[in-house]
């Protein structure tokens, strides 16, 4: 079992950039596709990023060309950077783990971390 702990959140302004992590305990994150989620207030949770264990990524279409994801593996973490940062990204910020190779179960996740972004 793997355990996740996001931290890196807070208040921003709009504009500013962020940069959230995503750390491992309990297993190497290299065997685990790794996704960012978020879920803001009285919304569905939405898929933001994923990277593979094999290295590749994925970024939401409303979310691509200002956030990345990428992994430190000596310190078996996840990062996701998020730049130009809007107040339509305030939302809580969980990343999940799953081992299936279609990233339709994720069966590990994190607590969250707040990002609230003001005008």
């Amino acid at each position: 079992q793997v355990y996740l702990t996001e931290s890196g959140g807070g208040l921003v302004q709009a504009g500013d950039s962020l940069r959230l992590s995503c750390a491992a305990s309990g297993r190497d994150l290299t065997v685990y596709n790794i996704g960012w989620f978020r879920q803001a207030p009285g919304k569905e949770r939405e898929f933001v990023a994923v990277i593979r264990w094999g290295g590749n990524t994925y970024i939401e279409d409303s979310v691509k060309g200002r956030f990345s994801i990428y992994r430190d593996n000596v310190k078996n973490t996840i990062f996701l950077q998020m730049n130009r940062l809007k107040p339509a990204d305030t939302a809580v910020y969980y990343c999940a783990a799953t081992s299936d190779a279609d990233l339709g179960d994720y069966a590990y996740w994190g607590q969250g971390t707040q990002v609230t972004v003001s005008t």
